[in-house]
């Protein structure tokens, strides 16, 4: 059994891969999702990650589409008490932004849609600047203390506003951000390592990153001359035109084939070893997909793995 991952200061206790639900009611359906889910569940994760705008930037989508099928799922399986549910505020077309009102609107309105009672981890999607710090902290605090929220955590949002937030909760004795989701991976270390991270490790934050295999890029599907079938193709295949991108496929490759595993494996690996981090956050649309992403709980890479994918992805 994979012994699952303190995260941060909090009571949360999560599997090392958080499962993301952003393919949920986009590239996977209802029936596809749900089998996704049962896989993930029956290898023994328990971390759940969706946002209440997942996924409205589909046509005929409004937003809340992987959140009502992680509901449906929930109830459907009676499992709501073996899984930690993370979901994110203020880009859901109808609830935009992180004023007070905003938040706690959006925070029933996900309520509603996973059919609970609470929300385990509840994440600040995009920070709004124009919002003061105060009211943002204020407003979950609010969730807290009514029971609705467990933990509180932020993605997308700048050191200085992080430390103003943290150090107004220690004042004032209000919920405290436990966790940080910030883009991070092989290929784009300086989107959180640097001040975020320095503070993320000073304050006792878990890191849940996302793009953890840079839109598939890091499965290592992407080479020269191929043509992937993939909504996020266009994305993913920018960095072979990299140096960098091109290093750290070699890297990949050579470590892979020492330990008899897929690229992607190694990739959440490397991720799942840096500092501060808890958990790596991927995305399935099939069941076919999970076991590459599973297999990171088994693997233990050896510091001169670590440091040959490090600089080589310098």
């Amino acid at each position: 059994m994979t012994a699952l991952r303190k995260l941060g200061s909090s009571d949360l206790e999560v599997f090392p891969l958080a499962l993301g639900g952003n393919v949920f009611g986009w590239t996977a359906d209802e029936t596809a999702s749900f089998a996704v889910l049962d896989a993930y569940t029956a290898a023994g994760g328990n971390f759940l990650d969706t946002a209440d705008s997942y996924s409205a930037w589909v046509d005929g989508n409004s937003g809340g589409e992987s959140e009502t099928i992680i509901g449906k799922w929930l109830a459907s399986r009676g499992k709501r008490d073996d899984v930690v549910i993370a979901t994110k505020v203020s880009q859901h077309p109808d609830y935009q932004g992180l004023t007070a009102a905003n938040i706690k609107a959006a925070a029933d309105a996900s309520l509603r849609r996973l059919g609970t009672d609470r929300i385990d981890l509840y994440y600040t999607h995009f920070d709004k600047p124009e919002v003061p710090v105060e009211e943002i902290i204020g407003a979950l605090d609010e969730l807290v203390t009514a029971g609705k929220v467990r933990q509180i955590a932020a993605s997308n949002i700048s050191p200085e506003r992080l430390s103003a937030s943290l150090a107004f909760s220690d004042r004032e004795g209000l919920a405290r951000y436990v966790a940080l989701q910030p883009h991070y991976n092989l290929v784009s270390r300086d989107t959180y390592e640097g001040a975020l991270r320095d503070l993320a490790e000073r304050e006792g934050l878990a890191a849940v990153p996302y793009y953890a295999l840079a839109s598939g890029f890091l499965t290592g599907k992407y080479r020269p001359g191929t043509t992937v079938d993939s909504a996020r193709a266009a994305g993913a295949g920018k960095h072979l035109d990299t140096e960098r991108g091109r290093r750290v496929l070699t890297a990949l490759d050579e470590v892979a084939a020492a330990h008899e595993v897929p690229v992607a494996t190694v990739a959440l690996a490397w991720l799942a070893a840096q500092p501060t981090v808890a958990a790596p956050l991927a995305s399935a649309r099939t069941t076919d997909q999970l076991p590459d992403l599973l297999a990171l709980a088994d693997l233990e890479l050896t510091d001169g793995e670590l440091d040959a994918l490090t600089e080589a992805s310098a």
